[in-house]
């Protein structure tokens, strides 16, 4: 079983010796899991950009067409809720659907129910596109995690699950 072969060295092992070499006070196994962390999205990062260069689209907007075509019929969702899904400024967000709405991918149309909101829509070229991608995302997805096998991979879902927990990254209301 994969989970039970002792570990090699990576990057992170090196600079792990290196600070217990030259500051053996401190305790620098956080950043075992810190540090590893932030290499993976970097490497994931990159896995995932090649995938979606195949299909000319960038992650963040193969992420807003997927957050807007897994809401359901009709394909749409407040300006708002897309920004706190994605994690960023509304000024970063106006930049990434316009970007988007010249691509013929989604539209905004008035919120009936808030004066000052908008909806973002899905178009049928942006469901076309989403939907063409999706399969192959997840199998490029399978492909980055295949150095662990099933019970390894959910066991470290469970783990990350509970430490975003923890870091209070918690459904927002109205999900």
């Amino acid at each position: 079983m994969k989970g039970q072969q002792s570990p090699a060295e990576d990057a992170i092992s090196a600079v792990l010796e290196e600070w217990r070499r030259e500051r053996p006070d401190l305790d620098p196994s956080p950043m075992a899991v810190i540090d590893r962390l932030g290499r993976l999205a970097v490497l994931v990062d990159r896995g995932l950009a090649e995938h979606f260069a195949g299909y000319d689209l960038s992650g963040w907007e193969f992420e807003v067409l997927a957050s807007l075509r897994r809401s359901g019929e009709p394909f749409r969702l407040p300006v708002g809720r897309l920004q706190n899904t994605m994690m960023i400024s509304s000024g970063t967000m106006t930049h990434r659907l316009d970007r988007l709405e010249q691509r013929g991918l989604v539209e905004r149309e008035p919120d009936p129910h808030d004066r000052r909101g908008v909806l973002v829509r899905l178009t049928e070229t942006g469901r076309d596109l989403v939907d063409a991608v999706l399969g192959t995302h997840v199998e490029r997805e399978k492909q980055l995690l295949a150095g662990l096998d099933e019970s390894d991979q959910r066991h470290l879902a469970d783990l990350l699950q509970r430490l975003l927990i923890h870091l209070g990254d918690t459904p927002r209301p109205g999900r």
